[in-house]
C-alpha cells in the first residue's frame, strides 16, 4: 500500500471503522429493518465458530432462521453451536466441519449439501491472515486458498441451489460480487466492510494494531450488524445487486485518488484463473 493510500485509509478508519463510527452511523438505522421472522429460511455462514461469524449466527438464530455453521475445528464449532442455541433458544443450528483452504473439501461439501438441503442465504465470512507465507496440502498459498478460492468454489457450487429458492442472497468479495451480480440476476449479491472489530483473528494476526487500537475497536456484534442486515432485512434487495456496504449504507469500493481500480480485462483474467484452478480440484 502506498504512503498516500495508507494515510487516507487510516484517517478514514479512525472516523468510520471504529466503535464511535458505528455509533454515529447507527443513529440513522431503521430499527424495523431487523424486526423480522426468519423461520423457514436457511443461512450458511463460513467461519462461524468465532468473531463476526458467530455473532451473525446468534442474531439469525434469534430471529428463527436455520443456521448452518461451516467451521474447521470440531471442538470449537460444537462449543460455538452450544452458545448460539442457548442464547437463541433455536435448535435449528447445524455444524459442518470443512477446511475452507482445501479446495477438494469445499467442492465435496458444497455438492453434497446442495443435494440434500435448501439454502436461502450464503454468508462468506471465513478468512485468514497468515504470515509468513504458507502452503496448503494442495500446494496453494493459504491466504489465497481460504479467502479467495475457497469462497469462489463454495459460491459457484451453491448457485444452482440458491436459484431454486425465493429471495436468495450471497455476501461475497467486492469484484466477485459485482461480476456475479451481472451474471446471476435471480440472486442478490453484496459485499461489506465490518469496520475494525475486536475478533480473535485480529488479535492473533495483527497484535500490534490490536494493542494500539483495542479501546477504539468495535464489538463483534457491531461488526456483524451489516452482515445480518444484508442477510435478513427486506431493505437490501430493493437496491441493485453487487453493491458494497458499510454500516447498512452502500458506499464506494475505492479510496479517492488511490489508483486501485482494476480493468475489466484484469477482472476477466482473475475469474478465468479462479475457474481454471477450481476445476482442477472438482470431484
Amino acid at each position: 500500500m502506498s504512503i498516500y493510500r495508507n494515510a487516507v485509509w487510516f484517517v478514514k478508519g479512525l472516523q468510520e471503522y471504529t466503535k464511535s463510527g458505528y455509533e454515529a452511523a447507527a443513529k440513522h438505522f431503521a430499527p424495523a429493518d431487523l424486526e423480522v421472522d426468519l423461520s423457514g429460511r436457511s443461512y450458511m455462514i463460513t467461519g462461524a465458530n468465532s468473531g463476526i461469524g458467530k455473532a451473525a449466527a446468534k442474531e439469525i438464530a434469534q430471529r428463527g432462521g436455520t443456521v448452518h455453521m461451516i467451521c474447521r475445528n470440531k471442538d470449537r464449532a460444537e462449543a460455538a453451536k452450544g452458545e448460539v442455541v442457548e442464547q437463541s433458544k433455536n435448535d435449528n443450528v447445524h455444524v459442518h466441519i470443512v477446511d475452507m483452504s482445501s479446495a477438494r473439501q469445499v467442492w465435496e461439501f458444497a455438492l453434497n449439501f446442495s443435494q440434500n438441503n435448501t439454502i436461502h442465504v450464503l454468508i462468506n465470512n471465513a478468512c485468514c491472515m497468515i504470515d509468513p507465507r504458507a502452503l496448503t496440502e494442495e500446494g496453494l498459498e493459504k491466504n489465497f486458498a481460504t479467502n479467495i478460492l475457497g469462497t469462489y468454489i463454495l459460491t459457484t457450487a451453491l448457485i444452482p441451489a440458491l436459484k431454486k429458492v425465493e429471495d436468495p442472497r450471497v455476501r461475497q468479495q467486492v469484484i466477485l460480487s459485482e461480476r456475479w451480480a451481472s451474471q446471476h440476476k435471480e440472486i442478490h449479491f453484496s459485499s461489506m466492510h465490518p469496520g475494525w472489530v475486536d475478533t480473535p483473528g485480529v488479535r492473533t494476526s495483527m497484535p500490534s494494531f490490536h494493542a494500539k487500537m483495542q479501546s477504539k475497536m468495535r464489538t463483534e456484534a457491531m461488526g456483524a450488524d451489516t452482515v445480518v442486515w444484508l442477510a435478513a432485512s427486506a431493505a437490501p434487495p430493493k437496491q441493485p445487486s453487487g453493491l458494497f456496504f458499510q454500516d447498512r449504507k452502500a458506499v464506494g469500493t475505492h479510496l479517492p485518488l488511490a489508483s486501485s481500480r482494476s480493468t475489466p480485462q484484469e477482472e476477466e483474467k482473475l475469474l478465468a484463473a479462479l475457474d481454471e484452478i477450481a476445476l482442477k480440484f472438482k470431484p
